[in-house]
This record gives C-alpha cells, sequence and structure tokens, in this order.
C-alpha cells in the first residue's frame, strides 16, 4: 500500500460519508413531502444547492487522484485531510434540514444555510489553490489559461450565489454553478 493509498482511506471515508449526508438529507426531505397531509414545500434551491455540493464533492476528489504522486504521509497531511474533508462533511451536513417535516418551504432553509455551506466549500477552494501554488510539481498545473478561467468563473459564481436576493437570482446562480461543473465534464 502507497502513502497516498493509506492517506486517501481516511480521506475517502469522511468523503464519502458527505456524500451520505448529501443523498440522506434529500431522502429525508422527499419521504417528508409524501407524507399524507404534508405540508412541506421542497422547491429547486435546497436540491440545487445538494448537487453543487455532490459535484463539488466528485470534482476534488477526481482532484485528489491527480495530485496523489505529490501527497506524503506525516501527521501534518492526516490532520490537513480530515480539516479538509470534515468542513466537506460539514457543508454537506448543512444542506438539507435534519427534519424536512418541521419546514413549510425548503427555499427558505436555503438562504438560511446558503452563506455557511458556500462559504466552506470557497475556503476550501482557496485552501486547495494555495496548496497548489506551495507545491512545485503542482503549481505549473495553474498556469493553463483554461483552469485559471473556470476557476475564475468558479469563485464568481460562488460569490454571487452567497450574495444574492430572491429566489429567481438565487435559482439562477445554484443552475449556473452546476452547469459550469457539466461543462467541465465534458470537457
Amino acid at each position: 500500500m502507497s502513502e497516498f493509498e493509506f492517506l486517501f482511506a481516511l480521506f475517502g471515508l469522511v468523503l464519502g460519508l458527505s456524500i451520505v449526508e448529501v443523498l440522506g438529507g434529500l431522502a429525508r426531505t422527499i419521504e417528508a413531502r409524501v407524507r399524507p397531509g404534508s405540508a412541506v414545500r421542497i422547491g429547486w434551491l435546497t436540491p440545487a444547492l445538494g448537487l453543487f455540493v455532490l459535484l463539488d464533492l466528485l470534482s476534488f476528489w477526481a482532484a485528489a487522484w491527480a495530485v496523489r504522486d505529490v501527497v506524503r504521509l506525516s501527521i501534518a497531511s492526516m490532520v490537513g485531510v480530515t480539516a479538509f474533508a470534515g468542513a466537506y462533511y460539514l457543508a454537506a451536513h448543512l444542506v438539507f434540514p435534519r427534519d424536512p417535516a418541521e419546514h413549510a418551504d425548503l427555499d427558505v432553509h436555503f438562504f438560511r444555510v446558503r452563506r455557511i455551506v458556500l462559504g466552506v466549500m470557497l475556503a476550501l477552494l482557496l485552501c486547495q489553490l494555495g496548496w497548489y501554488l506551495s507545491e512545485p510539481t503542482l503549481a505549473p498545473l495553474l498556469r493553463n489559461p483554461v483552469a485559471w478561467g473556470m476557476t475564475a468563473v468558479l469563485l464568481v459564481l460562488m460569490l454571487a450565489a452567497i450574495a444574492v436576493r430572491g429566489r429567481r437570482l438565487a435559482g439562477a446562480t445554484m443552475a449556473a454553478l452546476i452547469v459550469r461543473y457539466l461543462l467541465l465534464s465534458l470537457w
């Protein structure tokens, strides 16, 4: 087993739990919605936030594979991986409410948690970029203008999703964040 494989087992466990958090939240929400007499309105904003978190998690999981030759096993790397993946878990945990039946409109929940969720993910993106820039073997990957352009689009859209008011603008920014990831996966 390589150092990366050993470290990735920890990382993969926590990221996997993050994915389960989003999917479990969606399942609880659907279950609450289909209960007889339910007044739960799911809307589009909270599921869109969940989809964006999932796409970002998958993107970071792929990025971890791309840096596998650079990662070294140490207490610092284990703490870093745990903190990074733990922050993803926090964001994923907040996407859907614990008890959706207590929320008549999940769009209200979205506006309550989106700044925290997207703020955590924005901080993680900045940490990832900082680490790439600090590693001599990874820094050249950031010289690609397309990579910088797509990262700049991600940053602007995340900041917009944090700042906008109103359901339509929030929905548009969330849709743009999702479309960006889908376009990137076709690239």
